[in-house]
């Protein structure tokens, strides 16, 4: 579900490569009758064609709506093709200029897309090292957002009544006091990836014995952690709805180990520099992004069922960016 994540460069490049030469085909115009708030008063897109994109697991579908419905606000016409298959192909949908715009994780563009192996401690250190790297690809980046959807841990509220953890750190030391305590249930690929489990146990000092591991499906993760005894943590994302929804606390990063995900609207560079009013008309609507929000949101889709694009709207006319027509 989370296809942002870490790729190797061997994968990354034989996506590129499945895609040179393929345009987008598909989408459908954004038809609805959405007015100027705090943002977009004066229309100043109007009579501009804009097309935003998606990746395909709702947190991005969502913002990638959330573009679109600003964008038609200030009075363009949006043709949405959002909910592509995976990370690549909305990324090079961007930078090559068959869309426009979309919401990108510092993170995955630093490691996945510009081949690098350290993520930077800072996130704000993260998105300028993004910024000023991906200019020569064709692809502007605004100020980020401080939703960060990166790895946690997660344990039941009931069963953390008895350990008291908060942070990684703290599980740390329980695996070394009572090594049968923590079980963990994961996703196969976070077992094996040097920014997944492995790592993570080298960066804490832990050793969590192969026994006590299960891997799973990640949404089956989330079921297993609440409501039985197999899983005492589990792996998690940190803007994941189904936190709040099932009632489970997850672990502060206290050392820093896992890379920063910060959302950041990413944007074709002609598209830019035909209109640098985007950024203005983003600022706003991105700096209210925060990781609580995006559980929000993300538990209504997630959890309640609501279509990512109503969630998005919804949102926006109730914060007062946009209003209904």
């Amino acid at each position: 579900m989370r296809t942002f994540r870490v790729r190797t460069a061997a994968l990354a490049g034989a996506a590129l490569l499945a895609l040179a030469g393929c345009g987008l085909k598909s989408g459908s115009p954004m038809v609805d009758d959405v007015q100027p708030g705090s943002v977009g008063r004066g229309e100043p897109l109007a009579g501009a064609s804009l097309t935003v994109t998606s990746k395909n697991f709702s947190e991005n579908i969502i913002l990638g709506q959330i573009l679109g419905l600003v964008f038609k606000a200030a009075g363009a016409e949006v043709l949405d093709r959002t909910n592509l298959p995976g990370s690549i192909s909305a990324r090079e949908a961007v930078r090559k200029g068959d869309a426009d715009a979309m919401y990108e994780y510092t993170g995955t563009a630093w490691i996945t897309y510009l081949g690098n192996t350290e993520p930077i401690d800072d996130p704000r250190g993260q998105w300028d090292a993004v910024r000023r790297a991906d200019l020569r690809n064709g692809v502007v980046w605004l100020p980020p957002a401080t939703l960060n959807n990166t790895y946690t841990l997660a344990i039941s509220k009931k069963n953390n009544a008895k350990y008291k953890l908060r942070t990684m750190s703290d599980v740390a030391a329980l695996a070394r006091k009572d090594p049968s305590a923590v079980t963990l249930c994961v996703e196969n690929e976070f077992a094996s990836r040097e920014d997944g489990l492995p790592g993570m146990e080298k960066a804490y000092g832990m050793r969590i014995p192969t026994g006590n591991i299960q891997k799973m499906d990640a949404g089956i993760i989330y079921t297993q952690v609440s409501k039985s005894d197999s899983c005492l943590l589990g792996e998690a994302f940190t803007t994941d709805g189904r936190i709040k929804a099932m009632d489970l606390d997850i672990m502060e990063d206290d050392k820093r180990f896992f890379p920063n995900y910060n959302a950041a609207p990413a944007i074709n560079a002609k598209t830019f520099a035909e209109h640098p009013v985007i950024a203005k008309l983003l600022a706003p609507v991105t700096q209210r992004l925060t990781t609580e929000v995006a559980r929000e949101l993300n538990a209504k889709v997630d959890v309640e069922g609501q279509d990512p694009h109503a969630v998005a709207k919804d949102w926006l006319v109730r914060e007062g960016f946009i209003k209904e027509g």
